[in-house]
C-alpha cells in the first residue's frame, strides 16, 4: 500500500474516557464528527466514541448526518451549521437535532415536522461573542418561548460557542469569562419565562482544559478527542488540575520507500531545484505528496521516520511523491515503511507548525484516496 492512515481507535476511546474523567460522570460528551470525523472516518469514530460512553454526535451538514444514520447510528446527532431550506425535509427524515438561531427557521422546522407527524428535538444557539450563528442574548428568551410553544418541536437544549477558549492569554481568558457570564444571563432569562433550556452546552476542547465554569451539562471537545491539545493547562496560571489531561494522537500517516538512488554532490532534486546536495548522499523516494495530505508548504521543513531513524525531507513536496535524504550510508531498504506523523514520529501539530497552519487542517486534509486502516487491537 503506497500510503495509508492508521486510525488507532483504542487511543480515541482512551481520549473520550480521559475527558469524561476530567468533567465528571454527571456531564455528557458530544463528539464532533464533522469533516468525516476530522479526516479519521466519521462512522468508525462515531461507533468507537459511543462505545466509550459519549452521549451524542455533532455534524456540520445534513449529508454528514445521513451518513451516520445510514451506518446504523441511533444516538442523537446535532446539526451545528445552518441547513438550506431545501434540506429541511432531510433533517426531519434523518431525525437530526438542528441548532436554531431564529424564529423563521424554527417555524419552518415545525411545519415540516408537523407534516411528518413527529416531534423534532432542537437546540437554541445563542451568540455570546463568536459572531457567527446564534441569536443575540437579549432575543434568546423570546425565541426560546417560540420553540417551546411550537407543537412539533422539542426544546431539547441550549448552546453557545466560545471564540478564544483555547488561549491562555490574559485578554482571551477575560473574554471567555465574559462570554460564559453572558450565556448564564441568557439562560436565567429563559428560565424566568418558564422555559426549561434543556441540555446546556458551551465547552469546546479549550474550555475542557481551561474553563470548568463552561462545562455545564455537556461538552463538545473536537480536536482534543482526536489527540491534540492547543494549550497545556499545567503551563498556565489558569491551570485547573494537578493532573493534566493526557491524550494520544489517533491518526498515524504512513507511506513507503518506493525507490533509492545515489545522489552526487552538486546534483539537485525535485521541482524548482530548491535543494542541492552539498555532499554525496543517498535519496529515498517516498510515495506521498500534497495530494495525499502532506502540505507542500512543509517542503524542506519536515522529516520522515524510517527504521526508527529520522530523515529530513528535501526539495519540494510533489503531488504524489517526496524525497528523504538518507545520508551517504544507510540501512534503509526499498519498500520500508516511512512514518510522516503520529506513531513513532512527531504529531500533526508539529507538521502544522512547520507549514504555517493548524493541526485541524493537516488531519482533515488527508485525502480520501488515502485508505483508513482501523486498528481495533486496543478497543
Amino acid at each position: 500500500m503506497r500510503v495509508k492512515a492508521i486510525i488507532h481507535l483504542g487511543y480515541f476511546m482512551e481520549n473520550v474516557r480521559a475527558v469524561q474523567k476530567r468533567i465528571g460522570s454527571e456531564r455528557r460528551i458530544c463528539i464532533p464528527v464533522k469533516a468525516d470525523g476530522y479526516g479519521h472516518g466519521a462512522l468508525q469514530i462515531a461507533k468507537a466514541g459511543l462505545d466509550a460512553g459519549a452521549f451524542c454526535l455533532a455534524v456540520a451538514g445534513v449529508d454528514e448526518g445521513k451518513e451516520l444514520r445510514d451506518g446504523g447510528i441511533k444516538a442523537p446527532v446535532l446539526l451545528l451549521s445552518q441547513p438550506h431550506p431545501e434540506e429541511i425535509p432531510s433533517v426531519i427524515r434523518e431525525f437530526l437535532t438542528p441548532l436554531v438561531s431564529d424564529c423563521d427557521f424554527a417555524q419552518a422546522l415545525n411545519a415540516e415536522a408537523m407534516a411528518a407527524g413527529i416531534k423534532l428535538p432542537v437546540h437554541l444557539k445563542i451568540d455570546t461573542g463568536m459572531g457567527r450563528m446564534g441569536c443575540r442574548t437579549e432575543d434568546a428568551p423570546g425565541i426560546a418561548g417560540f420553540i417551546a410553544n411550537s407543537p412539533a418541536l422539542e426544546y431539547a437544549g441550549t448552546a453557545t460557542h466560545l471564540a478564544a477558549a483555547e488561549s491562555a492569554a490574559k485578554d482571551d481568558i477575560v473574554y471567555t469569562g465574559r462570554q460564559i457570564e453572558c450565556f448564564r444571563k441568557a439562560l436565567e432569562d429563559i428560565r424566568k419565562q418558564g422555559v426549561d433550556p434543556g441540555i446546556v452546552h458551551a465547552a469546546n476542547s479549550g474550555a475542557v482544559l481551561l474553563h470548568p465554569e463552561a462545562w455545564f451539562d455537556m461538552v463538545r471537545p473536537g480536536i482534543l478527542l482526536y489527540g491534540y491539545k492547543q494549550v497545556n493547562e499545567e503551563e498556565t496560571a489558569q491551570g485547573i488540575s494537578n493532573d493534566p489531561l493526557n491524550v494520544k494522537p489517533v491518526m498515524e500517516l504512513q507511506t513507503c520507500v518506493v525507490f533509492i538512488k545515489k545522489v552526487k554532490k552538486g546534483e539537485s532534486l525535485s521541482y524548482g531545484r530548491t535543494w542541492t546536495a552539498v555532499n554525496d548522499t543517498t535519496a529515498a523516494i517516498l510515495s506521498i505528496g500534497y495530494a495525499d495530505g502532506l502540505p507542500r508548504l512543509a517542503s524542506g521543513k519536515w522529516q520522515a521516520v524510517i527504521r526508527g531513524k529520522t530523515y529530513p525531507l528535501v526539495g519540494r513536496i510533489c503531488m504524489d511523491m517526496c524525497i528523504a535524504d538518507l545520508g551517504p550510508e544507510t540501512e534503509v531498504r526499498r519498500w520500508d515503511d516511512a512514518v510522516i506523523f503520529g506513531g513513532c514520529a512527531q504529531g500533526a501539530s508539529a507538521l502544522a507548525e512547520s507549514a504555517g497552519t493548524v493541526h485541524y487542517e493537516v488531519i482533515c486534509n488527508v485525502n480520501k484516496r488515502v485508505p483508513r486502516i482501523y486498528d481495533v487491537s486496543s478497543r
